[in-house]
């Protein structure tokens, strides 16, 4: 998809395969390890929010700067909710929007996936590992016999 208005109308659908295309910077966005946690940990709260700090505690290994920015992207595109309580400090709560939650059907396919075919994944990794090595060398095809 374009930039001309005629093609990014509302509604229209991308072109994956055109470097301008919106949806492509979109999945960008969401196919983020941190989009998908963070996005599994609101839906697990709906409807209720989630405050930074207990999102920041259920999502191991994420940075303060990168929550935050994950965060602000979320909302920004509209799957997010942002509430902050006036208090010193101030009190940032997130829930996700309805859209946010369809996003989250998605992505929950994506994991239940990655979970069901990692063993395979794992070992395809190992094999091509070993080849770089050298260690493992592709199978030469066996000799027909005669009959």
């Amino acid at each position: 998809m374009t930039s001309s208005p005629a093609r990014t109308a509302k509604g229209a659908r991308g072109d994956l395969f055109d470097p301008e295309c919106p949806t492509r910077r979109l999945l960008d966005r969401i196919g983020t390890k941190w989009t998908s946690m963070a996005v599994k940990v609101l839906a697990e709260a709906s409807p209720d929010e989630v405050r930074f700090a207990e999102l920041r505690r259920r999502m191991p290994g994420i940075s303060q700067k990168m929550l935050s920015a994950t965060l602000q992207s979320l909302a920004r595109d509209g799957l997010v909710a942002r509430r902050v309580e006036p208090t010193v400090p101030p009190r940032v709560h997130y829930r996700l929007t309805d859209l946010g939650l369809s996003l989250e059907v998605a992505l929950a396919a994506v994991r239940s996936w990655a979970e069901e075919h990692m063993a395979e994944i794992d070992s395809a990794n190992a094999i091509d590992d070993a080849r770089a090595e050298g260690a493992v060398r592709p199978r030469a095809a066996r000799p027909v016999r005669g009959t």
